[in-house]
């Protein structure tokens, strides 16, 4: 078998004049920065392939001595497949997608399920149910077809999975600078919201506005409630460091609610008032917006917000770690301070309207397709099937993204189980269509170029 080099596919299939046939098996070796990792490191990595460049398969593997002479010795028809097996890793279509397999981040309030996610807490992968590729590694492949030249620019999808516990559920009260994010919801707990209605903290009450002469007046009322919360915080907190170390425990890993339940029995209870009454009063100052399944909510830059326990969203978002803590209900793990003066200094008090979801007829009539979000870096479409249709993927120059919500749906025979996802390459094969059943719906984002 013939092995090149190159410093990725892109760059061998339009510079070469070298042309495999569609019937070989032939290898790729190219190098991998791993920029995510604690050190950084460059990793020699090894492609195998076989079929048309228009119709391309493949295994990603190290690139080691043991791999580069398993591949040497292999015939050129060997069987892609038996190679995989002998690698453990999955034979990935690089024409019509990949599927994308998440890695669970635990946070205080629950966790987050990233499926596009790359840094040192955790990376993506890509493959199936036995076997899978850390899907930076096929971004270094592939890079154009599969984020736009960029790695680090992919949109972030994720689903944010937040305890059904009061309080303990709640996430951070938050603002972002440059991260724009939009949220479907999926799920509403029915032992948090019987009635099937959640919410989501969204900026400031107007009411509770109202009440101040101006607005700096009402930013130092906000300023000076937080700041008696905080300190009540802070000294349950502190009770509770003592009581996981005297156990032994990570004062900076998550605990369970019943956990901390059990150790708040030997927290003062006169504090455990004064929590309760601050933090309430605090929460006042935010504007709630009832969530049921199926709402989209737009979340600009400066717009402070926290999604509610037990109301389970999709999500995308610019794929910046960067935000601002105005408070939190329980101690935060990855910072010591809150951001609240750097927050307050920017944050945006009236809240913008959610946008209209613009509407088009797809297949005929089959298929609705929704504009839900329409950021400056990306753009996010449901598609809902009033009656079984096709929706193209092919004739895309970017890459896109698509979760399957809930119905019947599929991909060259994949079918799609809820909360699926799919990364299309850009320029994806001319017969790449997602089949939906009557009643399915999809979520279906793509980038926009840059500026």
């Amino acid at each position: 078998m013939n092995i090149y080099s190159a410093v990725n596919l892109d760059t061998f299939l339009t510079g070469s004049s070298t042309r495999p046939a569609a019937d070989e098996l032939w290898a790729l070796q190219f190098d991998h920065h791993a920029y995510y990792l604690p050190e950084p490191t460059t990793l020699p990595l090894l492609a195998v392939m076989r079929g048309a460049v228009n119709d391309l398969q493949c295994i990603i593997c190290e690139a080691t001595q043991e791999s580069l002479r398993v591949v040497k010795g292999c015939a050129e028809s060997a069987n892609l497949a038996h190679l995989a097996q002998t690698f453990s890793a999955p034979v990935l279509n690089l024409s019509r997608g990949v599927s994308l397999l998440p890695v669970a981040i635990p946070k205080p309030w629950g966790r987050e399920l990233w499926y596009t996610g790359i840094e040192v807490r955790g990376q993506a992968g890509v493959g199936n149910a036995e076997l899978s590729t850390p899907l930076p590694w096929l971004l270094s492949l592939l890079p154009q077809r599969f984020s736009a030249g960029q790695p680090e620019t992919l949109t972030l999808l994720k689903i944010l999975d937040p305890l059904p516990d009061e309080v303990f559920g709640d996430l951070y009260f938050e603002m972002h600078e440059r991260k724009q994010e939009v949220y479907v919801v999926t799920h509403v707990d029915a032992t948090a919201w019987p009635d099937g209605v959640g919410g989501i903290r969204f900026g400031f009450c107007p009411a509770k506005r109202a009440k101040y002469a101006d607005d700096d007046s009402f930013k130092r009322a906000y300023r000076e409630a937080v700041t008696q919360y905080e300190q009540v915080r802070r000294q349950i907190d502190e009770r509770l460091d003592v009581i996981k170390q005297a156990e032994g425990l990570d004062v900076s890993a998550p605990a369970s609610p019943s956990q901390v339940r059990y150790w708040l029995r030997h927290v003062d209870a006169d504090l455990q008032c004064q929590e309760q009454e601050r933090r309430q009063y605090m929460d006042s100052f935010a504007q709630v917006l009832p969530l049921r399944v199926g709402d989209v909510v737009k979340v600009p830059c400066y717009t402070p917000h926290s999604l509610l326990h037990g109301v389970r969203t999709v999500e995308f978002q610019t794929p910046v770690y960067e935000r601002k803590i105005l408070a939190f209900a329980q101690k935060v793990l990855t910072q010591a301070q809150w951001d609240t003066d750097a927050a307050l200094a920017k944050i945006e008090l009236d809240c913008p309207p959610q946008p209209d979801i613009v509407v088009h007829n797809e297949a005929g009539g089959a298929i609705v397709r929704e504009q839900i979000v329409d950021f400056d870096d990306f753009e996010v479409w449901r598609l809902r099937a009033l009656r079984p249709g096709d929706y193209p993927l092919s004739g895309c120059d970017s890459y896109q993204l698509l979760m399957a919500v809930t119905g019947e749906q599929a991909i060259d025979q994949r079918l799609l189980g809820a909360e699926q996802a799919i990364l299309i390459p850009a320029n994806a094969a001319k017969d790449a269509v997602i089949r939906l059943e009557s009643g399915a719906v999809t979520l279906l984002a793509k980038p926009k170029p840059c500026n």
